[in-house]
This record gives C-alpha cells, structure tokens and sequence, in this order.
C-alpha cells in the first residue's frame, strides 16, 4: 500500500457556534440555552466567545496561511430561526451563506455540523428540548432548510456533535431539557429521539443532494483494568452501549440487539413507536465520524451493583499507569486513536474522518511565541497513529480535523483550557483585545499539511 496520504486529503480545524461565535444578540439572532448562562469564577459567560461573527475573515485568513483546507463549524440553530420552530431569519442564513463563500474563496472545504448542544431557549422552555418529538419534527424542518440552502456548496455534514454523549450521565443538560428526572428513561428517550433526528435528516440530504453525511460519537478507548473476565466483559459492554449500538443504526439501521434486549429486561421507556423502525431502517452513512482525546480504564470492582451500563465508565474509570496524564487529567493514547479507526473500518466498512483531536493546556502570552512544543508532541504522535492505521492497516481516512485550532471557549466556558496553535488574548473575565497570535504549533503544522503528512518533524521557526 502506498504510504502516500490522498491529495485530497482534509487538514483542518473543528469549532461549535457557542465557543466561537458570540455576536449573541446581533442581527435578529434567538437565544440558546448557552446565552442565558452566567459567568462564574471560573468560567466565562457566552455572549461573545472570540466574537467570530464579526471578525471571522481573521480566523479564515489564518486557517489559509497554514494550509488548512477543511473547517467543521457549527450552524446556530436560533440564528436562522429565533424559536428554533417559528420563522426564518434571512439574516442569520444570509450570514452562513457569506461564511461558506468566504471560506471556498479561500479554498477551505466547509463540513457543516448541525447542533452542538446549543438548544433554541424557546425550545427548551415550552418543549423540555428532545424529550419532546415536537422538537425532533422542529430539527427535522431546520436541517432540511440548511441543506436547502447550502447544499449546493458544502459537501461534508454531520448532525449531532458527539451523538453517544446522549446516552451518558448529564445528557439532559445538552439535550435542551432540564425538566425530566435523570433516569434511564430520560437517557434512552433523548437518544431515540435524536437517531429518529439524525436519520431524517440523512434521508433527506441522500435524497435530495450528492452530499456526504455521517454519524459521530465521541470515541474513547477503553481497557480492562486486568485480565479479570469480569474488567474485560465491561469493557466490552460499555463499547456496546455507547458505541456500537448507535453505530449499528448509521450504517445498518438498527440498533444493537444486546441494547434493545437490555432495555426490555430493564422495563426502559425508550418512547418507542410505531414507525420508528422505518425511519431507522433507511439510515446509512456515508463516512463515520469521530472526536478523540483520550483513553480510559475500566475496573469492574469499582462499579456498583445495578448500576446503569450507560454509566459504567463513569463508575469504573480509573487511572493507566502507563499512559501520561494532562493537566486536566486526561490520559495521553495516540495508540488508543489508531485502534478506533482501525476497529471502526474492520467492523462497518465505510471510511473514517476523525474530526475533532487535541490537548487542553493553560498558556499565557508575555510578549514572545508561546513554545508549545507539548502539542505539537501530541499531534505529531497522533497523526502518526491515524498514518499507521492508513498505511500498515489499510483503513480509508478521509481527513484529520484538530479541535478548535485558534483558542476558543472550553466546553465548560473555561478561556483557560486553551487549545489552539493561535493564541486568543482574552480571559475568561477580561476580553481584552482578541488578538490572534500564532504559536510555534501553528508554523510546525503549516509544515506538515505542506508536506501532506510526509514531515512530522518539529522543527519550525
């Protein structure tokens, strides 16, 4: 096999509209769930995150300068329509409409992610967000829209950013619902609902454009703990739960007999109905998308009895003590990254597009490049990795997207948790003056997207 990368291969950057955007209230604009959410010690508000609306031919130029020919960004959903269900706002679309046009002009492949946890406030308030499948049929109506609108132009889509998370402890708070009690049937409705989203969606843009469109988890590697049969079984059913299962439903169009028998044994309302087989039925994916980040390690000891399998990670987590550790605690495994691509081409056969990878550090800038030699290990070994499944295993990888390239808002709103090549200069409390600084990553990776993943040495000016 060649060891070659495609010449269309994709390097680039993913964001969400929250952590980036701001202009909250700009030109007709609806609230979100995040909008109304306060600054803390800690965190920042997000009323004007890197205030991307209004300057984000800025990020663009810089994107370009590097090479990158592929930005994962995120539509608002209540900027094109305030209430999420009620009527259009042409400006918010004329908008989207300019930000993809400026990035073609650039030569920037845009991919499109529909929602990334910023429900419609209105949505949320009337409806208690998906727990409600008014707000399945409203989603259904806006991603029709955007492909109607910018499906002329943009060829990669995704749904839901990390769609497994629905079916993890806190999925409530993402999903725009915080009225249902946090139990299993609040999880498996959630979840439900948002595949029934998902797969209307798919069947529109298949039916509609020549488009490509996948599903996306957030994929950590699991290990047993040991060798114990009971720390290797649950290994194996947590990839089954929150992996597998919805896996099963992009490609095939259904979801994992293990999980379904599990939600009858269980006496779990799921709030399913009929016809939803038909509509999961017609669900196939054209790429599967993943973020990855890190690794985890499961000890079945940990884990309490009846404990929902949903939350078993949660439980079971414990520390590798052969893996690095970030500041943030989590664990260090391009070798982890190489095994999901590998496992999720062998096992469903369609290619692969990591579209969200990277390490969180706390980074201030004194006046000189900040020497973050530490991500550009990270990245190096990864990218090393992804090369490795394509050229020792023979996997199909479409592209490779860092996450959040020019720093933005954690997903907690934490401006400390920085993880770009380009330095914002803002704090979580001081919005001082936005300006983007490169950092020594920025040169390094400009020199391996030139080189098509050929040079990964680290060596940059």
């Amino acid at each position: 096999m060649s060891h070659t990368l495609p010449a269309d291969f994709l390097w680039g950057n993913s964001v969400s509209s929250m952590q980036t955007e701001g202009g909250w209230d700009a030109d007709g604009k609806g609230k979100s769930v995040y909008d109304i959410r306060p600054a803390t010690a800690d965190t920042s508000d997000w009323k004007f995150a890197n205030d991307n609306y209004h300057h984000y031919t800025e990020d663009f130029d810089l994107m370009a300068a590097e090479g990158m020919n592929c930005y994962r960004f995120q539509i608002s959903w209540s900027r094109v329509n305030p209430t999420g269900d009620g009527a259009w706002n042409q400006a918010g679309i004329d908008y989207y409409s300019r930000f993809i046009d400026d990035l073609i002009k650039r030569g920037i492949q845009p991919m499109i992610c529909l929602y990334h946890f910023d429900m419609p406030l209105a949505l949320a308030e009337k409806y208690d967000g998906f727990m409600d499948r008014h707000v399945v049929d409203a989603f259904v109506r806006y991603g029709k829209k955007m492909i109607d609108e910018f499906g002329d132009r943009v060829k990669y889509w995704i749904t839901f950013n990390e769609q497994n998370l629905y079916f993890m402890p806190g999925a409530s708070v993402i999903a725009g619902s915080s009225k249902a009690p946090h139990t299993a049937d609040t999880l498996y409705t959630i979840a439900h609902h948002i595949m029934l989203a998902h797969s209307q969606v798919v069947a529109y843009l298949h039916k509609t454009t020549h488009d490509q469109i996948g599903g996306m988890l957030a994929y950590a590697e699991f290990y047993p703990a040991t060798c114990k049969p009971a720390d290797v079984q649950a290994v194996r059913k947590t990839d089954e739960f929150l992996n597998r299962d919805l896996l099963d439903v992009f490609v095939h169009g259904h979801y994992s007999n293990e999980v379904l028998t599990y939600v009858k044994n269980h006496h779990i309302n799921m709030d399913w109905q009929d016809g939803d087989e038909k509509i999961l039925g017609a669900t196939t994916s054209d790429f599967l998308a993943f973020s990855y980040y890190r690794s985890s390690t499961i000890n079945s000891d940990l884990i309490p009895d009846d404990t929902l399998v949903n939350e078993w990670p949660n439980k079971g987590d414990q520390a590798n003590p052969y893996l690095k550790t970030s500041e943030w605690g989590w664990q260090i495994d391009p070798t982890g990254f190489r095994d999901v691509i590998d496992k999720l081409y062998d096992q469903y056969g369609v290619p692969i597009f990591p579209i969200e990878n990277g390490i969180g550090v706390r980074e201030e800038y004194n006046g000189t490049q900040i020497q973050d030699d530490y991500r550009i290990d990270y990245h190096r070994a990864h990218i090393q990795a992804m090369e490795d499944a394509m050229f020792e295993d023979g996997v199909p990888v479409i592209g490779y997207l860092g996450w959040g390239l020019i720093d933005i808002l954690s997903s907690h709103g934490d401006m400390n948790k920085r993880y770009g090549m380009v330095y914002v200069n803002r704090t979580n409390h001081d919005l001082k003056d936005m300006k983007r600084i490169p950092k020594k990553s920025y040169y390094w990776f400009e020199k391996v997207i030139k080189s098509n993943g050929a040079d990964l040495g680290s060596d940059a000016k």
